[in-house]
């Protein structure tokens, strides 16, 4: 089986990566700010995963990953939960609009 060269797995980290950050700095919702978190994970797991195959004695690349992973449901299951509040609560979710809200 012919491997997917490193520079090729990291390029496609790096792309993730910016989207990612570019989504957060960018857009003003709470879910496509939530998104673009995710995909800088991802592009991180990524590399973790990448590496670790690249020397293959060393596994602590993918079980790292796999935690990632879990904090990564985690943390979007909680997020999630509470753009839920807010919206309830302000009756948008756009982050410009919470902020200038005052109770």
């Amino acid at each position: 089986m012919e491997q997917i060269p490193l520079e090729h797995i990291l390029l496609l980290s790096a792309v993730l990566f910016s989207l990612g950050i570019l989504a957060v700095i960018t857009k003003r919702h709470a879910v496509v700010v939530l998104m673009g978190i995710e995909l800088i994970f991802n592009a991180a797991n990524l590399n973790l995963v990448a590496f670790s195959r690249h020397d293959p004695t060393l596994m602590q690349g993918q079980l790292f990953s796999l935690f990632v992973i879990v904090v990564a449901a985690a943390e979007a299951a909680v997020a999630l939960a509470i753009v839920l509040r807010v919206y309830q609560h302000f009756r948008t979710a756009n982050l410009n609009e919470i902020a200038t809200i005052e109770n």
